[in-house]
């Protein structure tokens, strides 16, 4: 059985006339009595009574009316299902982002894929650090990440989306607060607050390489899991803390200042990544709806 024998019992259903029946299927009376004998056949029984002048349904034929109906429309379903996978129009997606200087990034790309593309969903993974989810993307366990990295595994194809530079919170209370930008020489004995030690994280390792080329180790006197507790902290004139542009224009932190440092390396891309070897039709669409969200930066 499939689908034709289905929609030539139907048709004669509701016709009950082998003659106008085969005429609405654009096929003659002897194939359209063969596809409903091999039907009954297969279904061991009789769905129609035939006399020269009339063609009734039987109890049985009456009883597949809503079976074949339902029958043909999963197969409708189904079609159209793949034919929208096809096209990228559904699938599921797995979207991995680190801390908030990609928070109203993500809102604002989820907004426009659910408003174009309803039938794709974005699962969200959030993360302290940008290494793990480059990881994760290489290994196949997330499709597609923003983040920070000096640094990306062959398989992985990125795109810039932003670039970043640093800046100092500080309490707003903080004697530097006011500055345009400050240098890191002149935060030699300030006391900072930064994220764990972590291979590959931008803002530490610069601050680092920073401060040793003006003379002097930082002093860490607190370290936070996330940027979150980081700027609570902040708020509460524990320390200050290096950290990227986009960040405040994130959130909004009333007891903090956000100021430019001086950087001789300049800024660094924000980039979006995911495999090379992807060939999924939704990741195509939603590649191509950020990059109309936020189109590469002019260097």
């Amino acid at each position: 059985m499939d689908t034709k024998h289905f929609r030539a019992f139907l048709v004669l259903a509701e016709e009950l006339h082998f003659g106008r029946a085969a005429e609405r299927l654009h096929i003659t009376q002897p194939p359209l009595s063969r596809l409903i004998r091999s039907l009954e056949v297969e279904l061991s029984a009789q769905l129609f009574e035939r006399s020269t002048r009339s063609v009734r349904l039987t109890p049985a034929g009456q009883a597949l009316i809503e079976p074949a109906r339902d029958i043909l429309m999963s197969h409708r379903l189904a079609d159209s299902a793949v034919q929208a996978a096809g096209k990228g129009e559904v699938g599921h997606l797995r979207l991995g982002f680190t801390g908030i200087a990609t928070h109203k990034l993500i809102g604002r790309l989820l907004k426009l894929v659910r408003s174009t593309h309803p039938g794709i969903h974005l699962s969200l993974q959030s993360a302290s650090f940008a290494l793990p989810a480059i990881d994760s993307v290489a290994d196949g366990s997330m499709d597609l990440a923003f983040g920070l990295w000096p640094f990306v595994p062959q398989s992985i194809e990125t795109r810039i989306v932003a670039q970043e530079s640093l800046v100092v919170a500080m309490h707003r209370e903080h004697a530097l607060a006011d500055r345009e930008s400050v240098s890191m020489s002149e935060l030699e004995g300030e006391d900072f607050i930064t994220l764990p030690p972590n291979p590959g994280s931008t803002t530490i390792e610069r601050l680092y390489a920073l401060s040793q080329a003006a003379g002097f180790n930082p002093t860490v006197i607190q370290v936070a899991p996330d940027t979150w507790t980081i700027l609570s902290l902040v708020g509460a004139e524990i320390g200050c803390s290096v950290t990227v542009s986009s960040v405040p224009q994130n959130a909004s932190f009333p007891n903090i200042a956000f100021v430019p440092l001086k950087d001789p390396k300049g800024p660094f891309p924000l980039l979006m990544a995911w495999r090379r070897n992807d060939v999924s039709p939704a990741l195509a669409e939603v590649l191509r709806l950020a990059h109309q969200l936020c189109p590469t930066p002019v260097p």
